[in-house]
């Protein structure tokens, strides 16, 4: 059964926002109570966030579908609904965040770092928000912004200091249970390690971690064995230690060419070419283990090498490789530049930037693109014509239809909003009229405007009343 995951593709989707409400006061003795619907709430965002407790993918392996909550609509009586409850999901340290086509959009390491991986839409407003001078009992409401939805990859990459690589069974686990409180699985068949291993060692005052990967062997970088799938794990560290076996009973192999073979695996693979190596000479306990170190170690040290003898077994040469480990680790740290706060930059748009682009197709068709008109399109009640005239009310403010006049846009001719997967399409007309001026003045609801019986009847009755008062001014007695 699978234990350990460090790759997962996850399938995300932010919360939608909630509708506006369209709502009258209605109270006794109150006709004219005014709009008093509520904005929609805000959809739950997803977020990734670095959990030290957390080492595997393994609960994304098994559940890749992952979705924050909707916002609640909004209701009468100038209630807001409530807003979505963001989804957390909580990723080892060191997760690299990719899309589809493997760009890079975020790297997750040091515990507490959050990536906003998809945002939840906005809340439409309700009527009561939508109300103006001009507009003063809006008969519509904004329709809530569907969530962020798509794939992206997550890739663990352990954060290690030190990474101990070499051919399958040349004692890394072994050398890693010695130095540290690690416990990996050990035995005497090659591909015993099937995942990374990590342990703490302290060396005096410096405390580092070190890692142990499975085995590579020859085309490793290009996907033989376990190797590709795991020299992930060694792209953060500061320093490589060759381990290599000196007592191997496989004939065609010895210590410089497993060397010579690794090393080339390390170039195919790239970006491992600045880190400093160690060589551990291992399993030197074995006579012909120790002769052969001793014949191999000249050329070994010949070639700028710096190398040790160890024997996990005798745990003999362990304090040497311990402290000669913490002290490259010390100045990889040293080296590194300080880290600074975060400074906040602020970017305003240049005061001519109108927020939208229109271009012409080869079909003559006109596109708009741009953030604005896109997410006013999005939260329009196309079945409601008072919505529809707020929108090109909103279009025409900013400058949409001037900007349509100008790429040379006519009557008649098509113009679409949006992308291209997901545009609202229609016949452009210069000023053209949408149902709320067709209703009369754009913005009054004509609801309001309509003989109302209790107050015709009290009109009647006032009539009445004057007129029999003139008909008595008129009297004349005899």
């Amino acid at each position: 059964m699978t234990t350990f995951v460090d790759r997962v593709e996850l399938h995300i989707a932010a919360g939608n926002g909630g509708h506006g409400c369209a709502s009258v006061h209605r109270e006794k003795f109150k006709p004219l109570g005014g709009p008093d619907g509520g904005n929609g709430g805000r959809g739950g965002d997803v977020i990734l966030t670095v959990d030290q407790s957390v080492t595997t993918l393994l609960e994304y392996h098994h559940s890749p579908h992952r979705k924050a909550t909707n916002g609640k609509p909004g209701e009468g009586g100038n209630r807001s609904g409530k807003d979505g409850q963001d989804l957390v999901l909580a990723v080892p340290d060191g997760t690299v965040v990719l899309d589809k086509q493997g760009n890079v959009l975020a790297d997750l390491v040091g515990h507490g770092t959050t990536y906003v991986a998809a945002e939840g839409g906005r809340g439409g407003l309700g009527n009561a928000a939508l109300a103006s001078a001009r507009r003063k009992a809006p008969g519509f409401a904004l329709l809530g912004e569907p969530g962020r939805s798509g794939d992206i990859v997550l890739e663990l990459k352990t954060v290690a200091d030190v990474a101990l690589v070499g051919y399958p069974s040349a004692g890394k686990s072994s050398l890693i249970s010695v130095l540290s409180a690690a416990k990996p699985k050990i035995a005497d068949y090659p591909f015993t390690t099937l995942v990374p291993n990590l342990g703490v060692v302290t060396a005096g005052s410096t405390v580092y971690t070190i890692a142990d990967v499975p085995g590579l062997i020859p085309g490793a970088s290009q996907g033989r064995g376990l190797g590709l799938e795991f020299l992930r794990h060694v792209e953060r560290c500061s320093v490589l230690v060759h381990v290599l076996d000196t007592a191997t009973l496989e004939s065609d192999r010895d210590p410089a060419s497993d060397l010579d073979v690794i090393e080339e695996e390390l170039r195919h693979y790239g970006g491992l070419g600045d880190r400093p190596r160690i060589v551990v000479l291992n399993k030197v306990d074995i006579p012909d283990g120790k002769d052969l170190a001793d014949m191999i170690r000249p050329d070994l040290e010949e070639r700028g090498y710096r190398v040790l003898e160890v024997s996990a077994v005798a745990r003999t040469g362990l304090k040497e490789l311990s402290f000669a480990l913490a002290d490259i680790v010390a100045k990889a740290r040293a080296a590194k530049p300080k880290e600074e706060a975060t400074r906040i930059v602020i970017r305003p748009k240049a005061v001519d930037d109108t927020g939208f682009t229109i271009t012409q197709e080869e079909d003559g068709l006109f596109r708009v693109r741009g953030d604005k008109p896109e997410r006013w399109v999005r939260q329009t009640d196309f079945n409601n014509d008072e919505a529809v005239g707020y929108l090109a009310d909103r279009l025409g403010r900013l400058g949409v239809e001037e900007g349509l006049m100008k790429a040379g846009a006519r009557a008649g001719d098509g113009v679409a909003i949006g992308p291209e997967d997901d545009a609202v399409v229609f016949d452009w007309e210069p000023t053209m009229m949408a149902g709320a001026e067709m209703l009369g003045r754009r913005g009054e609801d004509h609801r309001f405007e309509a003989p109302r019986p209790a107050a015709q009847r009290r009109k009647d009755r006032q009539a009445e009343r004057d007129d029999a008062a003139r008909e008595y001014d008129d009297f004349e007695p005899f």
